[in-house]
């Protein structure tokens, strides 16, 4: 099979398209890849800097959807099921394998590209903001990065689960229609955006960091928590813990792999309580670009360059 490996830790221009033969774990479930979603660990770990740092080189990959080629007797999948499944690494190949709690059918009307932008995105704004977050109806949610595949997703999971107001910011008028789209009610500019929200927010999603972050705070009502997702801004913030005290606000820590995967079934819990609003479209996953698999390195830098709106998935 064709697959795309990292050989060395020099970024996405040293990514290499290899031929490697097909995994064969009776335990597991056997995928033949339609669509691979990129995420932004991928990209760290061209260079090394992800906390999962496989003993080169591996393919990449964390999310993919497919059709099923064989599974082990009991795990309820069948040859020629359509499903989406975290196989955590290898995604990045014409097949792959995944464990069974990990696979899920994908209904008929979501697109294989859709079903690999769905389990990492969505999981992680379910975690963040439904089980960290404690998003209650009628609350008012501010989603950075609101047209890049978490700010999307956190968009359309916010308003699912009863967000009366979803505030979207974003770096450009561009990338401002995207998260319309995504169902924003309003969209902001990162440059002075939290004078413009005022305090008026109960719920920061933030998987940007860098100077951002002490606005945010600054946009929070009383009660209201701050989810810390990730940094791809770069630079990690420090608060002043005397903010939380005086305002009583909390910032929370959004670590969904560290606690879902140690955790059998518990993506499976997830899934469960998506699934109606993935049926209904109202989670449906906006799919930015898509690249052929020889061109993995190029779809990486996208992500680099920040020039990504929705999800980037790739087509073996």
């Amino acid at each position: 099979m064709r697959a795309i490996q990292i050989t060395s830790l020099d970024g996405p221009e040293a990514v290499e398209l290899v031929d490697l033969p097909e995994p064969a774990d009776p335990n597991l479930v056997t995928i033949s890849v339609k669509a691979a979603g990129l995420a932004f660990p991928e990209l760290l770990q061209t260079r090394g800097l992800y906390q999962l740092k496989p003993e080169l080189p591996f393919v990449p990959g964390a999310e993919v959807a497919g059709v099923v080629q064989s599974a082990p007797e009991g795990s309820g999948f069948s040859a020629g099921d359509r499903v989406a499944a975290l196989c955590l690494l290898g995604g990045f190949a014409e097949c792959v394998q995944a464990r069974p709690d990990l696979t899920f059918v994908l209904p008929d009307d979501v697109s294989f590209e859709q079903g690999a932008a769905f389990l990492f995105n969505y999981a992680t704004v379910y975690f963040a903001l439904v089980e960290r977050g404690a998003l209650s109806a009628g609350e008012t949610v501010l989603v950075h990065g609101a047209a890049g595949g978490i700010g999307t997703a956190a968009i359309q999971m916010a308003k699912a689960f009863g967000a009366a107001r979803v505030i979207g910011v974003v770096s450009t008028q561009s990338k401002g229609e995207v998260a319309r789209a995504a169902g924003a009610d309003e969209v902001v500019l990162a440059d002075g955006f939290q004078k413009t929200v005022g305090r008026s927010v109960d719920i920061v999603v933030d998987p940007v960091g860098g100077d951002r972050f002490t606005d945010s705070l600054r946009t929070l009502n009383e009660h209201g928590r701050l989810l810390v997702i990730g940094f791809t801004a770069g630079s990690i913030p420090e608060v002043k813990v005397n903010r939380l005290l005086l305002n009583n606000i909390s910032v929370v820590g959004v670590g969904w792999g560290a606690y879902a995967m140690p955790r059998p079934g518990h993506v499976a819990k997830e899934w469960a309580a998506m699934r109606p609003h993935l049926q209904s479209g109202a989670l449906r996953p906006i799919v930015g670009a898509t690249y052929p698999l020889d061109e993995a390195g190029g779809a990486l830098r996208t992500l680099e360059e920040r020039t990504v709106t929705g999800k980037v998935v790739l087509l073996p």
